[in-house]
């Protein structure tokens, strides 16, 4: 761990492991006093270069030291039970964890990223960071539409989020008509606003803004349509993510706000290899331990079935908090009778100790250990903003039938507008999906992967962010998944409408890896007439009748004779 500067060896030897910080007030003279500089008495001056890391970290400990006792005891908690339990907090523990056969069947969920950056309508969800930072769009966009931002910071957006239309039934019910079957919100994004009922913070969504726990609201009509429920906290990244507010002249300085903007402390990056360890951000104690009670407090608040990490919990001096998160979570959960579900990204985390996600991202062949692609709607962002560009239906059907036939989920975000409505574009989207899932689901839920993933021309480029570089699919393509003694082929490209069409599918041909295959038969989903078919030793030839329709993408349901 790297330790606070203005604090003794001494004191620190007698904190215990999971106790937050306590502020000790630094006995050293400001940077820009050592320096023959005159304090500033502005507090909305830059700050940046004229206080230390470790000044800037105690300020902030102070603002929210009045949570220090809940804060302890939640931390408390957290280490009871990391070690009360099937699991303890070391990876070779964790790496005995199995994902729940629920998760893994219910392939499609719902992502949601709502809060105060909703409000400019502008940029992207990262408006709050950018806002401070001169060279960005957002730092124009704001001046212009709300003023200077040493006048108009991010806390005064706040009361303009209002969420006054918001009906948290209506959005479950979409979500279940759209075919999901789990639904994460974001509880915390980088902005440090809570959109949950916390006992640590004075900036949430209970206190301000909605006045309204839109979390636990939202937790009760999920649950209400008989769907799972996660949460996802992105805090981590909260310790740096103002960092730009310190360069100039902001409200971002001044320590009365440190409670909203958190240390704000300047990130510093090597040459990232996707793992984060040459991350050199000053991270304090305080604020890993701040972190595991905050997560400690969701979990015992909402019991959620799901934790979805955002990428930061990959910088060095969080890994001990996360193994401690991670068994207090999983035993947690074993003690109220569910099994809980991690996502990480990259190299966060050990790779069977949780569910791998790949943002905006797919794999190129079947994966033995089950996975996850979080992406977007909105081509532009993940939260709302006007204007915004959206995928269409047949992208993300294809791209969920894709990763399926891969052994993984699809974790779908959407971006509501302020007001808590949600974009006609979005929900138009979502029902299209479901109509198709509604005919086809069969052949997606409760399903797992083939002897190969599929065939065809159309070939998916590995890792994230690579999603919409896949190119269109052609009749050519074909992805596969299994369920007891049914196949299941999916033509990811319709034929001509009203005309006769032989789907020739390679891969189940008797000599590929249909050798052996018995077929009893074979049905066009949505159909009632039966297609003829033939199996040589090149292809199964399957004879698609002219009266069959097909929007997306059709599926023939192949029996086997056990």
């Amino acid at each position: 761990m790297i330790l606070p500067l203005a604090r003794s060896s001494s004191i620190l030897a007698s904190v215990k492991r999971f106790q937050f910080l306590p502020l000790i007030i630094a006995v050293s003279l400001s940077s820009a006093v050592a320096q023959g500089q005159a304090p500033s008495t502005d507090p909305l001056a830059p700050t940046h270069n004229v206080k230390s890391p470790d000044q800037i970290d105690q300020e902030w400990q102070k603002s929210v030291a009045k949570y220090d006792t809940q804060r302890n005891q939640l931390l408390k908690e957290a280490d009871r039970q990391a070690n009360d339990g099937p699991f303890r907090p070391d990876w070779e523990s964790l790496r005995h964890y199995e994902i729940p056969q629920w998760y893994k069947d219910a392939k499609f969920g719902i992502f949601i990223h709502w809060g105060v950056y909703s409000v400019p309508g502008a940029e992207n969800e990262w408006y709050p960071r950018n806002m401070y930072k001169p060279k960005e769009g957002a730092y124009a966009f704001h001046l212009k539409t709300f003023g200077p931002q040493d006048q108009v910071g991010y806390k005064d957006l706040i009361p303009k989020f209002k969420a006054e239309k918001w009906d948290p039934s209506a959005w479950a019910s979409l979500f279940k008509e759209a075919g999901a079957r789990y639904v994460v919100p974001v509880a915390e994004h980088h902005d440090g606003f809570s959109m949950y009922d916390s006992g640590l913070s004075d900036w949430t969504a209970v206190k301000m803004g909605p006045k309204r726990d839109v979390v636990g609201d939202l937790a009760k009509a999920v649950r209400a349509e008989g769907l799972h429920f996660g949460l996802s906290s992105h805090r981590a990244e909260h310790n740096f993510f103002f960092d730009g507010g310190r360069d100039i002249r902001s409200d971002v300085n001044d320590p009365k706000y440190a409670s909203l903007y958190g240390p704000a402390h300047q990130q510093v990056e090597g040459h990232s290899n996707g793992g984060m360890m040459d991350d050199w951000t000053y991270v304090s104690p305080a604020w890993t331990a701040d972190w595991l009670a905050r997560m400690t407090e969701l979990v015992e608040r909402y019991k959620p079935e799901i934790v979805y990490y955002d990428w930061w919990i990959g910088q060095p001096n969080f890994r001990p908090r996360v193994q401690e998160f991670d068994a207090f979570y999983y035993n947690y959960a074993v003690a109220h009778g569910y099994t809980g579900v991690v996502n990480f990204k990259n190299y966060a985390m050990d790779w069977k100790s949780a569910v791998r996600d790949f943002e905006r991202g797919q794999l190129a062949s079947i994966e033995p250990d089950h996975w996850q692609t979080d992406t977007s709607i909105s081509k532009l962002s993940w939260g709302y903003i006007e204007h915004d560009q959206y995928q269409p239906p047949e992208f993300l059907v294809h791209q969920l039938i894709d990763i399926v036939s891969k052994n993984g989920n699809l974790l779908l975000n959407i971006g509501p507008k302020p007001d808590g409505t949600i974009p006609d574009e979005i929900q138009t989207t979502l029902r299209e999906m479901g109509v198709w899932l509604k005919a086809n689901g069969e052949a997606i839920y409760a399903t797992t992967p083939w002897k190969v993933y599929g065939e065809g021309p159309t070939k998916v480029t590995e890792g994230a962010f690579h999603d919409q570089d896949t190119k269109p699919y052609t009749t050519g393509d074909f992805r596969f998944t299994q369920k007891g003694g049914t196949i299941y082929a999916i033509g990811m490209g319709c034929p001509a409408s009203g005309a006769e069409s032989t789907a020739a599918i390679h891969s189940l041909g008797s000599a590929n890896q249909g050798s052996g295959l018995s077929i009893a038969s074979i049905e066009l989903i949505g159909s009632t007439e039966k297609p003829t078919w033939h199996q040589d030793a090149d292809a199964l030839n399957v004879k698609l009748p002219a009266s069959s329709t097909c929007k997306y993408a059709y599926v023939l349901k192949i029996s086997t004779k056990m």
